[in-house]
């Protein structure tokens, strides 16, 4: 376990001198302060508007920086030929398949906090210059602590995104993993239809695979819960701990088949 702790505390300095997360921070942030100066222009909406958009930056870019450092994570290691070093140390394949993703998760851990810390700060600035009949027309307060069940979603989300990315990067170029990776994205937000594409077809074999496919495909609609904390709408903890568990066991087949895939790789 300590050397899957060094490779990820690695992986993570390195993604550190990247430019990628510093960048998409400093975008998310100014996305989170203009949400602000947009809402001025919409009476009555401007908590809503701040804090949709302001969840939705954090997802969007969070996203960016999961799939453009996670398509990276072994392939610039072969690409560079360090990988050859590290596997001649006492440093097993699966302890740096894992140690990759921890550092890459741990990053977007510390990104995501900068990025919350952004949006509750707006929120504050909100909460202490509105007045008493606006707070009243607030659906929910600006400060509202069930913020964070979202946030903690959308972690629970790019974790899922980081381990596909990983993935895809054991056997693929970075192209073809960023292209997979953002289509497995976007699959994953409508993969509930497929359940019920069989009432839509009258064709038992196209609902079989429309149901494999269901199963197999990432589910990424329950992470999302944007409008439910944006209108002050219940969630239950029973939807948090079985996502972040499904968010726990789908990250966890996919690093098994990455590290089968890795173990399997020749570099010679």
């Amino acid at each position: 376990m300590r050397t899957i702790w060094i490779v990820a505390g690695a992986s993570f300095k390195e993604s550190v001198r990247d430019r990628v997360p510093y960048t998409m921070v400093v975008f998310a942030v100014l996305m989170i302060a203009a949400s602000y100066l947009l809402s001025e222009l919409t009476a009555g909406q401007d908590l809503k508007i701040v804090k949709d958009l302001g969840l939705a930056a954090m997802s969007t870019f969070g996203l960016v920086i999961a799939v453009f450092i996670g398509i990276g994570l072994v392939s610039k290691e072969v690409e560079r030929k360090s990988v050859f070093g590290l596997l001649t140390k006492p440093v097993s394949r699966t302890q740096f398949i894992l140690g990759k993703y921890l550092g890459l998760v741990t990053t977007l851990a510390v990104n995501l906090t900068v990025m919350t810390l952004a949006y509750y700060a707006v929120l504050f600035y909100m909460d202490v210059i509105a007045t008493a009949g606006m707070r009243a027309s607030w659906a929910a307060p600006a400060l509202d602590p069930r913020q964070l069940v979202a946030i903690v979603l959308i972690m629970g989300q790019l974790a899922m995104v980081t381990a596909v990315a990983l993935l895809f990067s054991t056997f693929s170029s970075p192209l073809l993993s960023a292209l997979l990776t953002s289509g497995l994205w976007v699959a994953g937000h409508f993969n509930g239809d497929l359940r019920q594409f069989e009432q839509v077809v009258d064709q038992p074999a196209v609902a079989w695979i429309a149901r494999a496919l269901y199963y197999l495909l990432p589910n990424l609609a329950p992470f999302n819960v944007r409008a439910e904390v944006v209108y002050g709408l219940p969630v239950s903890a029973s939807h948090v701990g079985f996502t972040l568990l499904y968010a726990l066991s789908y990250s966890s087949a996919l690093l098994v088949a990455a590290v089968a895939i890795f173990r399997r790789r020749d570099f010679k």
